[in-house]
């Protein structure tokens, strides 16, 4: 696998990840504008599709915030790849995109906040390896997480004690306590189970998938659909400021964990709902996606 294909690819998957919103993305908020019943509401809500409509027509972003890049990287079976090279690759495109498009540098160090300009630095971008059943190409994805959701994300450690109504009481608590601050609606990732670590990758997992394609689990699928009604029937609204739609959709993955407790994790991603995918081939073809 070519290195400098994967530079190329992770560079503009992030520019159009900021600029491109996934279809299953637009047609959530286009559903949620037309059955929302609040005026000022579904006001905002038109004018988060103008929005979209205006970034992609022009070129520009969709928001000021360029987020934090993190990446996923799906490698396929019987592939020859050097490791260390791929996730340099990857982090070569990042700054390429920051510095050639421009793009804003939101990256800096926790302590003495130095922004090197260039959206990267220690273990930034994030960079998620797994392997792929299928053979013959890398996946590259790309979410550029905002400051306001990822601010927004939460962590539990229950009890077996604590039961579904417990789950249920935490995902509501966080919901209720993030308000307007990640800009809803949001897309609820939930992680259940494993560690506390895992626990949080399995949100961040959840919302790597479409708005509202259901967990395969129907005991699981059954829970999003529950949670998906609760919170919009908060009350909440679009940007906090009251409405029937706080959430466009409610996604949960889950894992298997010890018999003394039941982690649970809740990621919140704002309305925009970026990621932006390619397939990298060995002979040099790319096909992009969301």
């Amino acid at each position: 696998m070519e290195p400098k294909l994967v530079t190329q690819t992770a560079k503009e998957l992030y520019i159009r990840a900021l600029k491109v919103l996934p279809p299953d993305v637009k047609a959530a908020l286009a559903r949620a504008a037309e059955r929302e019943r609040h005026p000022r509401a579904r006001e905002i809500l038109g004018v988060m599709l103008k929005n979209v409509e205006v970034a992609e027509t022009r070129g520009l972003l969709v928001c000021q915030d360029t987020g934090t890049p993190v990446y996923k990287l799906r490698i396929g079976r019987g592939l020859a790849y050097d490791g260390p090279a791929l996730l340099a690759a990857i982090a070569d495109g990042v700054k390429q995109a920051t510095i050639e498009h421009p793009l804003r540098s939101s990256v800096c160090h926790p302590i003495d906040r130095t922004n090197p300009q260039t959206n990267t630095g220690q273990r930034i971008p994030m960079i998620d390896v797994e392997f792929l059943e299928a053979s013959g190409y890398v996946e590259l994805k790309m979410m550029p997480k905002g400051s306001g959701s990822e601010n927004m994300s939460f962590l539990k450690m229950l009890t077996p004690a604590d039961g579904l109504a417990g789950i249920k009481r935490f995902v509501l608590e966080c919901v209720v306590n993030a308000g307007g601050m990640p800009c809803p609606p949001t897309l609820v990732g939930i992680g259940l189970g494993g560690t506390s670590d895992l626990a949080m990758k399995l949100a961040k997992e959840a919302i790597w998938r479409p708005v509202g394609s259901p967990n395969p689990d129907p005991a699981i699928a059954a829970l999003e659909g529950e949670l998906l009604e609760t919170i919009n029937g908060l009350g909440l609204g679009p940007m906090g400021l009251g409405g029937d739609t706080t959430a466009l959709a409610v996604q949960i993955e889950y894992a298997h964990t010890h018999i003394t407790q039941n982690p649970v994790a809740v990621t919140l991603q704002c309305w925009r709902g970026e990621r932006a995918s390619a397939r990298i081939y060995p002979d040099g073809r790319v096909e992009h996606g969301f």
